[in-house]
């Protein structure tokens, strides 16, 4: 089919959750034509993601759960301080990023058939090259697929194509991230190693500057290991995949382990910017900057936004309308469903940033004696408040 020669009612820029749960929504609200490019030949590979989530979010976007792609369920999640202090919660308060460990690229491919089925078209190794614009309107997209140049245009354009977005910096939205608003992220998956399999596992402190290594297992003795290191923490002396080196070599039960499989990628931990749509364009996922600051956690808030990013681009394409005008109403919609605790996560990852190791030891041995109801910013302030009331002074702000 000659793609360039049609018009659509949506295009989205992106194969990942996010670009085929959007698609997938605005078919379910009516639109017939809609095409998602993807410039991989494979949808969900390479995997670039540490593959943890929590499950409490798929009844709302109609997902059945499936051994196909959720490899290991998990009792909860264990933090660890620097001095080896210990703090055990379960799923239900652990956050977004605790549940289960996906397949991701089995995860991915099942989110596009889940699109497919209601009618969505992908083109795969389609690179979006440009934006085209008719006046202060985007009308389309110039792409290349596999040496061809074309253009494909729309009633409205979605980008969903990550952290690194060019749709976003194409349509004026942004510009290009701080070194610490990044984290740099490298991760092993790693066979025949000893550990806990019913939790995934958090280290604090300097083994990950300004971020933490995680354990996420993916069965009885293999599981992603991985670190987070905010780009700016970076001095040249050590890179990401170095400090993880170190780390597994001080753990016995990492360190006989196999690597089968290397992933390194980017996660932007910046706040959302003040708004993500323009004439033509709306923004999703990653690339709207929906991932948690403090967790780096993306998949669940960027599906949730998804969902109301593909209403919304029903409805406006329906009444002839894709203004940023109207597209406000995608803005009022996600931003009072996440935006608050994006915002607050974000001033605590600037402050956690600041805190050195024997700080970290006392946030985890003062949160040992607190009973926790939620595993929120601020019940964790008020939780080491209790102990350590001088440790808190400085996010007083935001309790």
């Amino acid at each position: 089919m000659k793609h360039e020669e049609e018009h659509y009612d949506l295009l989205v820029v992106g194969a990942g959750p996010m670009g085929s749960t959007t698609a997938r929504y605005a078919a379910k609200n009516g639109l017939k034509k809609i095409l998602v490019i993807e410039k991989r030949q494979e949808i969900g590979s390479p995997v670039r993601c540490a593959e943890g989530v929590t499950l409490a979010f798929f009844d709302e976007l109609e997902i059945e759960e499936s051994d196909d792609f959720i490899r290991k369920k998990v009792k909860g999640a264990k933090l660890y301080s620097p001095a080896g202090n210990e703090l055990t919660i379960g799923k239900d308060m652990a956050g977004d990023e605790v549940g289960a460990v996906l397949e991701r690229d089995v995860f991915d491919k099942e989110m596009a058939m889940l699109a497919a089925e209601e009618g969505v078209e992908f083109m795969l190794r389609t690179q979006a090259k440009g934006l085209i614009k008719e006046g202060d309107k985007i009308v389309g997209v110039k792409a290349n697929r596999m040496g061809e140049e074309f253009e494909i245009r729309a009633s409205l354009i979605v980008g969903a194509d990550g952290f690194e977005s060019q749709i976003g910096r194409w349509g004026g939205i942004y510009d290009v991230l701080k070194t610490k608003n990044i984290m740099t992220c490298f991760q092993y998956r790693l066979s025949n190693i000893d550990f806990d399999s019913e939790y995934t596992h958090f280290y604090l402190g300097s083994s990950a500057p300004g971020g933490y290594v995680w354990i996420f297992p993916k069965g009885e003795d293999k599981a992603n290991v991985g670190l987070g290191i905010q780009l700016s923490q970076l001095d040249g002396s050590k890179t990401a995949k170095e400090y993880l080196d170190d780390f597994i070599d001080k753990h016995e039960g990492l360190k006989k382990g196999q690597a089968v499989d290397m992933v390194a990628g980017g996660v932007s931990v910046e706040h959302p910017p003040d708004s993500v749509c323009t004439n033509g364009l709306m923004l999703v996922g990653d690339a709207a900057r929906i991932v948690d600051p403090i967790t780096g956690g993306g998949i669940a808030n960027g599906m949730k936004q998804a969902k109301i990013a593909g209403e919304i681009a029903a409805e406006a394409v329906q009444k002839g309308d894709t203004s940023k005008e109207f597209l406000s109403r995608y803005e009022k919609r996600w931003r009072e469903r996440l935006e608050d605790k994006l915002w607050r996560n974000y001033m605590a990852k600037e402050k956690a940033v600041q805190l050195d190791d024997e700080q970290y030891d006392k946030i985890i041995d003062a949160l040992r004696d607190v009973e926790l109801e939620k595993l929120s910013t601020e019940a964790i302030l008020k939780g080491v408040a209790e102990k350590y009331p001088e440790l808190v002074e400085s996010f007083e702000d935001m309790l």
